[in-house]
């Protein structure tokens, strides 16, 4: 069951992180653009460019890759962990995107990102007792 249950997270996570994107790299990418802190010394578009084109490979090798599952979970968890400074500066300098006009609504979201860590761990496999079991 536990396997069902990895495959689901990790084909969903794959397939989000695609839509992602291609949204960074289309229709929103203004929006993502705003999440780019002030203090971040590459330039926004750049970032917002790189990061779409990121998230595209690590989605799609999440779901087509099954066999590297674990060592492309593990690089999604790393680069949730790597994006996560945006979303603290989104806060912090009370910036609007997304539909996250307020303080309140920027700040609950932080609590996501750690989700999204843990479902790309689950998802390669890194949170079992053992490999035996996948």
């Amino acid at each position: 069951m536990t396997s069902i249950a990895r495959t689901i997270a990790r084909i969903t996570l794959g397939v989000a992180m695609v839509g992602a994107g291609v949204g960074h790299l289309t229709t929103q990418r203004q929006e993502f653009q705003a999440q780019v802190p002030e203090w971040f010394p590459i330039d926004e578009d750049l970032t917002v460019l790189g990061s779409g084109v990121v998230e595209i490979g690590l989605g799609a090798a999440f779901v087509a890759l099954p066999g590297k599952k674990r060592l492309v979970g593990g690089l999604l968890a790393a680069f949730f962990v790597a994006v996560f400074p945006g979303n603290i500066g989104q806060y912090v300098e009370g910036v609007d995107a997304f539909g996250l006009d307020t303080d309140t609504k920027r700040l609950v979201r932080l609590f996501f990102q750690p989700v999204l860590i843990l479902v790309a761990l689950f998802g390669g496999g890194w949170l079992q007792r053992s490999r035996q079991n996948d």
